[in-house]
C-alpha cells in the first residue's frame, strides 16, 4: 500500500509509519516543513497550503495531526490552539482530497472517546449521543470536518481513540516516574473511567480499518474499561512500588493556613513480583489486570 500519514512524528504517528515501512508498504508523510525527499509532502493548514501532487492516486490516508490533547493545561489560549489544529487541518484534507483527480478509497482520521464527556458508568458505544463539555465539542467538529471526503465518495472511518498506553509517551509516560518513585496513585476519587488501549492495538486497529470495509466512528479501546483506582493500583503492583491516595488532613500550610492533603498509601501486595512477570505475556483480547494490562506496564517499566 502507499499511504499517507498526518502526524507522523506523534506517538501514534511514529508507531504506524514504523509498521507499515517493516511490513514494506510505501508511507508518505504530511510535514509543515520543506519536503526533504520523495516521502514527504509539505503542508501547513493554517495557511491553508498543501501539496496536492503529493497525495494523487495513495491508496490509503492516516490523518493524526494535532498537538496532545492532555500534554498541557486547557487555558483559553490552548483550547483555541486544540481546535484550530484538528478542525482546520482536518477540513483542508478533506477537501483537498475531495477534489483529487485520483482520491484515495479511504480516510483514517483522528477523534477521541472525549467525544462521549463525563457519563460516568453509562456503557457507551459508537451509537451514543455526543457530551456537552469542551472536549465533546471539539471531537464533534473534528469528525464533521471529515465530512468533504466522505461526500465524495471517500470510506471514512473516525477513530474515537482511548488512553494510549505506550513506553514512549502518552499517560504512562507521566505516571511511571511517579509510581517508580513511589509517589503515583489516584486522580481525585479514582471512580472516573480510563477506557484505554495499548499501543500495538491502537497500530493494529487503523490498519485493519486501511483495508476493510468500515466506515463512521469506531472506538479503539481495550475490551474491559478500567477506573483510574484501578489502573494506577495495577501499576503499583506491577512496578512493586506503593500507591498513594489523596485525603484531608494534616498540619496548617504555614503560606496559606488551610490545610493541604495528605497521601496514604498502600504497599505493594506479596503476588507483585509474580505479576510482573506474568504481565510480559500478551492477551489476544486485554482485561485491566496486574498480568495483562501491562503488557504495557511491566515491559514500559523497564524501559
Amino acid at each position: 500500500m502507499d499511504v499517507v500519514v498526518t502526524g507522523s512524528s506523534g506517538l501514534i504517528g511514529t508507531a504506524l509509519v514504523a509498521g507499515l515501512e517493516a511490513d514494506d508498504h510505501r508511507v508518505r508523510r504530511l510535514v509543515r516543513r520543506p519536503a526533504r525527499g520523495p516521502d514527504e509532502v509539505r503542508w501547513d493548514p493554517s495557511a491553508g497550503e498543501i501539496d496536492r501532487a503529493g497525495l494523487e492516486g495513495v491508496d490509503g490516508v492516516v490523518h493524526l495531526a494535532g498537538p496532545g490533547i492532555g500534554d498541557k493545561r486547557w487555558s483559553e489560549d490552548r483550547k483555541r490552539e486544540l481546535r484550530e489544529t484538528r478542525v482546520v487541518g482536518t477540513t483542508l484534507l478533506a477537501e483537498t482530497l475531495a477534489d483529487l483527480d485520483a482520491k484515495p478509497p479511504v480516510l483514517v482520521s483522528g477523534s477521541a472517546i472525549g467525544y462521549y464527556g463525563d457519563r460516568g458508568d453509562e456503557q457507551l458505544t459508537e451509537e451514543s449521543m455526543a457530551g456537552d463539555d469542551f472536549l465533546a465539542d471539539l471531537c464533534r467538529d473534528w469528525e464533521g470536518a471529515a465530512a468533504p471526503a466522505a461526500a465524495a465518495g471517500i470510506r471514512v472511518a473516525t477513530i474515537r481513540t482511548g488512553i494510549v498506553l505506550a513506553p514512549g509517551g502518552g499517560a504512562l509516560a507521566k505516571l511511571l516516574p511517579l509510581f517508580k518513585l513511589g509517589l503515583g496513585g489516584r486522580l481525585g476519587s479514582g471512580r472516573q473511567y480510563w477506557s484505554w488501549i495499548t499501543i500495538d492495538d491502537e497500530v493494529r486497529a487503523i490498519r485493519h480499518l486501511l483495508d476493510h470495509d468500515v466506515s463512521g466512528p469506531v472506538n479503539l479501546t481495550a475490551p474491559a474499561p478500567a477506573t483510574n483506582q484501578e489502573i494506577t493500583s495495577t501499576l503499583g503492583e506491577v512496578l512493586n512500588r506503593p500507591h498513594c491516595s489523596p485525603s484531608l488532613g494534616s498540619a496548617p500550610s504555614s503560606s496559606s493556613g488551610t490545610r493541604p492533603p495528605r497521601r496514604s498509601c498502600t504497599p505493594p501486595s506479596g503476588s507483585s513480583r509474580r505479576s510482573s512477570r506474568a504481565a510480559g505475556s500478551r492477551s489476544p483480547t486485554p482485561t485491566w489486570s496486574p498480568a495483562s494490562a501491562p503488557s504495557s506496564a511491566s515491559r514500559f517499566a523497564a524501559t
